[in-house]
Order: structure tokens, then C-alpha cells, then sequence
């Protein structure tokens, strides 16, 4: 490791609010990697998980967070191509994978066993430099601002669960469970292919939801059955389950129509503690969604720059890395849906 240091923000333990701002070594890279200045990184909904302490993934204490970054190459590796010092990139979060893995060698090594991603299993962006891997690099368009671009990561996951994952046609009433990050993003990629979309939480997420209804969702606190069913009596042809909430997979049961579909893609610990039967009797179809790959992104960079998503609504503020807690703590009280952190 190099001998200079950068502050970073590090997860140190499993206890609550066991993270704090600290003097760490700025990374050395190998002959495949670049060092990255970060620009710009979004606060993930699981960064707040690991700051709460009820997150339910395996952490490799202490750790840098941060997994939503953009910025300028400041060196690169001897065996890097295709990208220089100076080229703005963002960056996938598969810091590490095992390129024999067969599901490395389909072009899903989201799905590699072995993969350990930033801000958790690596050490992550929430600091001046990280070390990345070229094979994970994508160049930023010139009209795409950091902070947007920071924001890919989120967009990926989203495409991945309503695109590549779900089965939405133009006129589908769909409902997505949870106004976070994700849900929102899940419901504006809906909207785009055309489907009625509800977006749901509790009362307390009303400010969320008014950035759902930007979108044209319908925006609903509380039970959304009536506006499942609201069409012919049997429910939405699709439920996507962004809550990060074990029961919330009761709801999406209940709604859905028979010979309809859920895409599951907030985490749970929870255990159900109730019965899955109604999957069977409705011949439903409930389907994991995780992260994403090098495809995604390149699809997601063109909807972003071309304007076609439109990101600007979820964008709460933005924060310097030393004021780290307030954009954590602004962001977790529901008063913004994406707290984004910034260079100098």
C-alpha cells in the first residue's frame, strides 16, 4: 500500500453506528487495474443498513463503504487498453470475480459465487481514490454530470429487476412495494415500457412517494388492493417487492393475478412465517433479481444520457465527504429519496 492517506468513511463493526471518518492508505493497483478519483457517490440504502447495524450480508470489517461512484482515471495499470489518465468512467460494483466461474464465462458474473463487491466484502468509494479493475469501467457521455452518472449503480439494479427480470407490457397495471432508491427507479423503467405503475409505502415515506407520482405512478400509503384490482377484481399483472421487507412478500401475494408474476429484489432478513400456497394456487411466478452486469450499463448510460430517464427527482442533495453523517441522516429519515456525496 502506498504511504500517503486519504480520509475515507469505514464500517468498523457490526454494532449500530459503528462507522466514522477515517485517515486510511490511498491504494496501490495492479497491472489491470486504474486508480479511480472519485467524483461523485451515492448513499446506498444498504450503506445506511451497515450504519444501523441491521443489514443482513456478510461484512469484511473495517471497510470503506461506498459502491455508487464516478469520476477521473488517475493512472492506469500496464496492461490496461481502451481507457487513459484523465477519461471520465463510472464503475460496476464486481470489484472481484473468478473469470472461470460459469456464470462468469455467460457474461453473468453478478451471479459468481465468489464475487465480492465495493463497500462490503471491498473496500469501496467513499473516499478520495479507489482501486478498480479495468474490465468494469464504463466512459461517462460528456453531457452526463458525476452525480448522475454515480447513480448508474442503482439504475443497473433497477433495469435488471423491471427489464431483464419481470415480464412488463405496454398497458399492464403494475405495482412496485417500497417508494426507496429502488423502487422509484423500478417504477420510472415500468413507466418507460409502458405499463400503469402504483408505487406504495407507509405514511411516513409522503415525501417519497411525491417523487413517485413525478414519474405519473399513482402514489399510494397504505393498501394498494383496491388499486390492484380496480380493473376487473383480480389484481396487477405484476408486483415488483422493493421493501427490503420480509412480509411485504404477503402483500405482493395477495395482489397479483393469477398467471401473474413477482420480482423480488429488496433483501429481507426476516424470516415469512406464513404459507407461500397462494403462489401455487395462482400459478404465480416469484423471481429473485441481483445486481447486474456489463450490458445493463451500457443500456442504462444511453437512458441517462439521452434524457429518457430522468434522474434529477431522486437527487435530494448533495454532501462533502466530511459531512457524511448528515447526508446518511437526511436520507434515512425519508425527507429525500438519494443523498449524494461529492468531491471538493
Amino acid at each position: 500500500m502506498s504511504t500517503a492517506t486519504q480520509p475515507a468513511v469505514v464500517t468498523f463493526a457490526r454494532t449500530p453506528y459503528s462507522v466514522e471518518l477515517r485517515e486510511v492508505p490511498v491504494p496501490t493497483i495492479g497491472d489491470d487495474d486504474v486508480l479511480l478519483e472519485v467524483a461523485a457517490v451515492g448513499v446506498c440504502g444498504s450503506d445506511l443498513h451497515m450504519w444501523t447495524g441491521d443489514h443482513s450480508w456478510n461484512v469484511a470489517y473495517p471497510c470503506i463503504l461506498g459502491h455508487e461512484f464516478a469520476g477521473r482515471i488517475s493512472k492506469v495499470g500496464s496492461r490496461v487498453k481502451n481507457f487513459e489518465v484523465g477519461q471520465r468512467v463510472v464503475s460496476e460494483t464486481a470489484a472481484v470475480i473468478d473469470p472461470d466461474n460459469p456464470m462468469s464465462r455467460l457474461g453473468l458474473y453478478n451471479l459468481d459465487p465468489t464475487r465480492k463487491g465495493y463497500g462490503a466484502a471491498v473496500d469501496g468509494a467513499m473516499t478520495k481514490f479507489v482501486r478498480v479493475p479495468a474490465r468494469i469501467l464504463h466512459k461517462v457521455p460528456e453531457n452526463l454530470t458525476f452525480e448522475k452518472a454515480a447513480l448508474c449503480e442503482p439504475c443497473a439494479v433497477a433495469y435488471n429487476a423491471t427489464v431483464m427480470n419481470s415480464s412488463i407490457r405496454p398497458g399492464d397495471r403494475i405495482v412496485v412495494l417500497g417508494p426507496g432508491p429502488i423502487g422509484i427507479l423500478c417504477a420510472a423503467i415500468a413507466r418507460l415500457q409502458g405499463a400503469e405503475v402504483a408505487v406504495v409505502g407507509l405514511e411516513r415515506d409522503r415525501k417519497r412517494l411525491e417523487i413517485a407520482a413525478t414519474y405519473g405512478c399513482a402514489a399510494i400509503a397504505g393498501d394498494p388492493a383496491a388499486w390492484a384490482n380496480a380493473r376487473d377484481g383480480l389484481g396487477a399483472e405484476g408486483v415488483i417487492d422493493a421493501t427490503g421487507f420480509s412480509p411485504s412478500l404477503k402483500t405482493a401475494l395477495e395482489i397479483t393475478r393469477p398467471a401473474g408474476w413477482i420480482t423480488k429484489v429488496g433483501w429481507g432478513p426476516q424470516p415469512f412465517n406464513y404459507s407461500l400456497d397462494p403462489l401455487v394456487q395462482k400459478n404465480l411466478r416469484l423471481q429473485g433479481s441481483f445486481s447486474h452486469h456489463w450490458t445493463i450499463w451500457e443500456r442504462v448510460l444511453q437512458l441517462l444520457s439521452s434524457g429518457n430517464l430522468n434522474i434529477e427527482p431522486i437527487i435530494g442533495g448533495q454532501w462533502k465527504l466530511e459531512t457524511w453523517k448528515e447526508a446518511f441522516t437526511t436520507m434515512h429519515s425519508g425527507e429525500i429519496v438519494k443523498a449524494v456525496l461529492v468531491a471538493k
